[in-house]
């Protein structure tokens, strides 16, 4: 199976192009691939020819699409409708990208791929959400796949971060305990999305985050468990890291799809973190 990816230089990307063995990929990213040009978008697929396209670019840099609202929704809105309308034309299946963030995070339990979004308090979330109502309507054979708190060879990332800021040289790290999510490795996003490639009847919106949740800080205490590292963390609340962007209180997505699909369950977060750790670092 032929598959094209757009984005396909980012975090995501670069791991779908060493996870899909057995699939032909075709990563492309600017500037041969242009989402805000809707010809273009076109010529590519007449050209490329493939049976399915993974839509992982976006602009993600949260903060900065608060300041550069017009363009978060050119990559986000406008760039993933001319994806989509041009999977159409050509009879191509499309895997379109999306995020935790299209929630507004007040739900006390994990949201499932029936809540309603509302597009959250952020630029980047609404603009994201509107991406995936262009999906919706543009593009009838399509899955929608929800990630969230990833991190993937390379980075930049959470993990990143943070073994980066355990150098020695600070005698503690504050890191917040107030929000909540399924920490995720882009492998683990990879080998779902391979099952879902083998499943063409599949359609629909999937959350494909790990199993099991954790706060900041315990993600940041896990970290630095495994790795080994002896640095002390100190939990602190959101309000003493104030963003331009809110962050979402609650970003733990539940993988109701996966179950009613029959596909298998995504990987625990532990188990995954313990995975990519020893191969990254």
């Amino acid at each position: 199976m032929k598959v094209l990816l757009t984005g396909g230089r980012g975090m995501l990307g670069r791991t779908l192009v060493s996870e899909l063995s057995g699939f032909e990929v075709i990563p492309t990213d600017l500037p041969e691939a242009d989402i805000t040009d809707p010809a273009a978008m076109d010529c590519l697929l007449k050209d490329a020819r493939p049976e399915a396209v993974i839509h992982c670019a976006a602009m993600t840099a949260v903060d900065k699409c608060e300041t550069e609202k017009e363009f978060a929704y050119r990559l986000n809105a406008f760039g993933t409708a001319n994806v989509a309308s041009a999977c159409h034309r050509n009879g191509v299946r499309l895997i379109a990208i999306s995020t935790d963030y299209v929630f507004d995070g007040a739900l006390d339990r994990p949201y499932h791929e029936f809540d309603v979004p509302n597009g959250g308090a952020t630029v980047y979330g609404q603009s994201k959400f509107a991406g995936e109502q262009q999906v919706r309507s543009l593009c009838p054979n399509h899955v929608i796949a929800r990630i969230s708190w990833l991190y993937g060879k390379g980075g930049p990332s959470f993990v990143h971060a943070m073994v980066k800021l355990a150098d020695g040289s600070r005698p503690e790290l504050k890191v917040v305990n107030d929000q909540i999510g399924n920490p995720t490795s882009t492998v683990a996003v990879a080998r779902k999305l391979r099952e879902i490639l083998k499943r063409p009847e599949l359609a629909g919106t999937f959350h494909l985050t790990c199993e099991g949740e954790a706060t900041w800080y315990e993600f940041a205490c896990e970290i630095f468990r495994q790795l080994g590292i002896e640095q002390k963390v100190i939990p602190c609340g959101t309000a003493d890291f104030p963003r331009p962007a809110p962050r979402p209180a609650n970003s733990r997505l539940d993988k109701m799809m996966l179950r009613l699909a029959g596909l298998t369950p995504m990987s625990g977060w532990k188990e995954a973190l313990k995975e990519f750790l020893v191969s990254e670092f």
